[in-house]
């Protein structure tokens, strides 16, 4: 049924969401992609004011009076952007790669003279000298930031989405449900189409896990590739910044512009060399002929629901039909060992660091002055602001050294065994699901918080791990697919990834934020 419906809404879609004549008073964005937004602009069909003009309407209707609570705060600046904007095109006759486009951001990135919070109430009016680098980089290529999502405060917490400064966000799919956490404000707005991408953070989950459960396409690429400059941090040996989109051609559109070397920010030396002149060569519909996909059964197998595992069995089915060759089961030796005690508690260290070159004196500069500054909207916060309090790096462990996935030899043990596995089998990527269980309800998050394959491997390996939509649980819940690759392996799985979602087309906009009027 899921698969029929999913296939009448691709029809509706291509009729649906060609931009409005400018004739027309209201256009509504609703699922717009970036190519389609250039298409009306170029036609004259949509000025980049009416683009924003049409975003904020729907910001409007839906977020507060339904109670999804996506958005912190708009920017009062957005508006005379897109006016600068149109002059541009109508000056020049071109197009920027991301001309006009409306981006909702994470409150964890800086954005200059827009509130930056990272969801603690003790930063409401702490206001950027300068933009996070990836924000900047949208900024140069003529993106326009319209509005900060809400967040799991400090980004705690994967299970939900609750801060101190915007309260709870719930799953635009069913609204006594989480979205997880904690890029939860960003999944839910892109889902509701209140932007036409979004910028998330990942240190465990927290750009798939969301993404997975909104029905989104989410790229956590590999560490190195891009900058955390200017991203409020929680883990920074293991933090990413990246695109949460409702297609993969989208999120390829986003990475394209924000990966790259950043001087302040010493990994992505690492991936210096490792950057194509463009990813968008990547998204091929063929992408999936003759490629070697391994299934991760240590993963999916886990204690799935019944439906999410049956959606992982079409998932392979599909990749079958698509050309890959599948390996089932993909072992990896020692792989429980390996994945275990891979985590170091380095906030105290790395917030510090943020809030000394970032913030000034009139706000808080310690990780003391956080705790006694607090108000805590989920108590989980005060759990983990007192465990950082008293444990820093391994814990009990703390003659091992904690680093990053390229000097910390635990990370590079872990990684070495599950790129060796691939190469003996000669593998392009591994599967397994995303969630093993569907969003847990709300009253419900922590008891029922089971099946985050997010936290398993790419944290600590620094491998590349993207997800998109799979298909839904009982006609209602997503569920996302995750693919994993070799280290900035970007091309092959954008190639993976967007040959699957253009042969299944499972994403279904969520059904209580349709276009206006409708």
């Amino acid at each position: 049924m899921v698969q029929v419906f999913s296939a009448l809404l691709v029809f509706v879609l291509l009729f649906h969401t060609r931009p409005a004549a400018a004739d027309n008073a209201e256009p509504d964005p609703w699922e717009w992609t970036i190519a389609q937004i250039h298409d009306g602009i170029r036609q004259r069909d949509i000025s980049c004011q009416q683009l924003v003009e049409a975003y904020l309407r729907r910001i409007e209707a839906y977020d507060q009076t339904s109670g999804l609570n996506a958005i912190v705060l708009v920017n009062p600046e957005a508006m005379a952007i897109a006016r600068d904007l149109d002059a541009e095109f109508r000056k020049t006759g071109k197009l920027r790669p991301l001309h006009g486009i409306p981006v909702i951001v994470k409150d964890n990135y800086n954005t200059r003279g827009l509130q930056t919070t990272a969801g603690f109430a003790g930063l409401k009016d702490f206001k950027p000298q300068e933009n996070a680098d990836q924000v900047q980089k949208l900024i140069d290529v003529g993106a326009i930031v319209l509005a900060k999502s809400n967040m799991a405060e400090w980004a705690f917490s994967p299970m939900h989405t609750i801060s101190s400064t915007a309260g709870e966000t719930v799953n635009p799919y069913d609204l006594s449900r989480v979205p997880a956490g904690s890029s939860g404000g960003t999944a839910a707005a892109i889902a509701a189409s209140f932007g036409a991408v979004g910028l998330g953070t990942d240190t465990g989950n927290s750009i798939r896990g969301p993404s997975s459960h909104c029905a989104l396409v989410g790229f956590r690429s590999t560490l190195g590739l891009t900058s955390r400059h200017g991203i409020v941090p929680l883990y920074l040996r293991n933090d990413v910044g990246g695109p949460m989109c409702r297609t993969v051609e989208d999120a390829t559109r986003v990475l394209d512009v924000i990966a790259g070397y950043d001087p302040r920010d010493p990994i992505t030396i690492r991936g210096r060399e490792r950057v194509p002149s463009d990813y968008t060569q990547f998204l091929r519909a063929d992408g999936l002929q003759g490629a070697r996909i391994g299934v991760l059964r240590e993963l999916s197998d886990a204690d799935p629901d019944p439906e999410i595992a049956a959606l992982f069995e079409n998932a392979i089915a599909d990749l079958a039909r698509l050309g890959a060759e599948i390996v089932d089961p993909f072992e990896v030796p020692r792989f429980q060992e390996l994945a275990a005690d891979q985590w170091c508690a380095d906030f105290k260290k790395d917030i510090e660091s943020y809030l000394q070159a970032f913030v000034g004196d009139a706000f808080v500069q310690t990780l003391d002055d956080i705790v006694a500054t607090s108000v805590y909207a989920d108590e989980a916060v005060k759990e983990g602001l007192e465990y950082f309090l008293a444990n820093e790096g391994r814990g009990e462990e703390s003659t091992i050294p904690c680093g990053d996935p390229f000097t910390d030899e635990r990370r590079i043990a872990f990684r070495e065994a599950i790129e060796q596995a691939m190469d003996r089998l000669n593998l392009d990527a591994i599967i397994y699901p995303t969630w093993n269980h569907p969003p847990a309800k709300l009253e419900e998050f922590r008891t029922a918080y089971r099946g985050d394959n997010s936290q398993i491997i790419a944290p600590h390996t620094g491998q590349p791990a993207f997800t998109v939509p799979m298909g839904f649980v009982q006609e209602k819940w997503p569920a996302g697919l995750q693919i994993l690759g070799r280290m900035f392996d970007e091309p092959r799985l954008i190639r993976v990834a967007y040959a699957y979602e253009q042969a299944t087309h499972h994403r279904v906009p969520p059904a209580a934020f349709p276009a206006l009027g409708r």
